[in-house]
């Protein structure tokens, strides 16, 4: 260990990540022990509260979700960031030309091919 540090020069080119790194970890334990020995230790009931822009919450925060909402977001988020790279292609297709038609149409058929199975293994149903 002491050879390690003494091989250290303050003008070897990765000194400073490593001086970054230091007060980086440094900074986020200091801050994790500071907030637990200066945080609030009892508990309080209004602030553990659900909060819902300022209305009363009707039933419990622990309503169970079933499995299919979180389904349907996520392929609505694949789907939408998918399509998002329709656009790039939009604005260059007659500088790509036959090649850059053939990779969007092989790009848009695995998307079509992934929205069918998940459409034949109803993961779209809704009931």
């Amino acid at each position: 260990m002491a050879n390690f540090v003494s091989s250290i020069q303050f003008s070897d080119p990765y000194f400073s990540v490593l001086l970054l790194l230091i007060i980086a970890v440094g900074m986020a334990v200091g801050f994790v022990f500071l907030s637990q020995a200066l945080g609030p230790s009892k508990y309080d009931r209004i602030k553990y509260s659900v909060y819902e822009c300022g209305v009363d919450p009707i039933t419990s925060a622990s309503v169970r979700v079933s499995v299919k909402f979180y389904l349907v977001a996520l392929l609505f988020i694949l789907f939408d960031l998918e399509s998002a790279f329709l656009y790039p292609w939009a604005v260059l297709y007659r500088d790509l030309g036959w090649f850059g038609f053939v990779e969007m149409a092989v790009f848009v058929g695995i998307l079509l091919a992934g929205l069918l199975y998940a459409w034949k293994k109803g993961a779209l149903e809704w009931q």
